[in-house]
């Protein structure tokens, strides 16, 4: 099984040059370079031009590159997806989708200029409407010529439409969040919980970080780089969950055991859909193995 760790994803504006240069050093699995919130009107092209340079450049190793276009319903967006897909991003995330005819239309661009297939589109959560269509708008994937491949939840913007309080805890989002999990697992797509705000409250976001590994997402997305560690440690899986990932893997290989549903493993019992689930982990936990083996020292 291959898998890709995708624990802590930090937005970079697309208008700092510097901050495009430092993301090549840093730690995060992967970047989204910003062309819509993080970037005035007035700096759109400017931002532009210097992501585009950025991905032709390239230095960024195994990091997953997205670009945040604008939004359908701006002026910039066409240009922003002419210009960026052509400089071959791992994908571009699409603010406000709302109902899945967006993905389509996207789609018809995309097709229409040739754009490489490995250009991959990831979909902002972060609408009432997105909230009340989530399964329509996953089941998108289904048409490949959409290229969908993940889900990133805005929550800033998700609280702002629907008045919801950013608490502890967050219990005016979870149905939210859960529907998009279960929408976004249903039809093979990865997601990414949204950013936290408070930089000066470092248990606040770890605990976050802990809520949304045990919710299911894959990572987070961050504003900060301080947030990158605590981050990874948050999705890595503990060595003692990677010894028993291997462990199930292996009790399930022997001979006596592959065609049995349930074994007996240090006085637990466990299923086979546990050592498929026990593969993931192991993958995840390789992946990241080879990532740091890559860093500099």
């Amino acid at each position: 099984m291959t898998v890709r760790p995708r624990r802590s994803v930090l937005y970079m504006p697309g208008s700092n040059a510097r901050a495009l240069e430092k993301a090549r050093e840093l730690p995060a699995d992967g970047l989204i370079l910003d062309l819509e919130d993080a970037v005035a009107p007035e700096a759109k092209a400017q931002a532009r031009g210097a992501i585009v340079n950025a991905l032709y450049n390239g230095g960024y190793g195994d990091r997953e590159v997205m670009v945040r276009i604008n939004g359908l319903d701006t002026r910039w967006w066409v240009e922003d997806l002419t210009i960026i897909a052509a400089a071959k991003p791992d994908a571009v995330l699409v603010p406000k989708i709302s109902n899945p005819g967006q993905l389509q239309d996207l789609a018809a661009r995309i097709v229409d200029m040739g754009t490489d297939p490995s250009v991959r589109v990831w979909a902002m959560m972060e609408t009432p409407l997105a909230m009340l269509n989530v399964g329509e708008i996953a089941a998108a994937a289904l048409d490949s010529e959409t290229r969908l491949a993940g889900f990133v939840m805005g929550t800033n913007d998700l609280a702002k439409d629907t008045r919801a309080r950013l608490v502890p805890g967050r219990a005016p989002m979870l149905p939210w969040l859960m529907n998009c999990i279960a929408a976004a697992r249903a039809y093979g797509l990865d997601i990414l919980d949204g950013v936290y705000n408070d930089l000066g409250n470092p248990d606040g976001f770890a605990e976050e970080c802990r809520q949304a590994r045990d919710l299911g997402f894959d990572g987070k997305t961050l504003i900060h780089p301080k947030q990158i560690e605590p981050c990874n440690e948050a999705f890595s899986p503990t060595d003692d969950e990677v010894a028993m990932a291997r462990k199930m893997i292996a009790a399930f290989e022997l001979p006596e055991n592959r065609d049995k549903g349930v074994v007996q493993i240090d006085g637990r019992m466990v299923e086979r859909l546990h050592a498929e689930m026990a593969q993931r982990t192991v993958a995840i936990a390789d992946a990241i193995a080879k990532a740091k083996q890559k860093q500099p020292a």
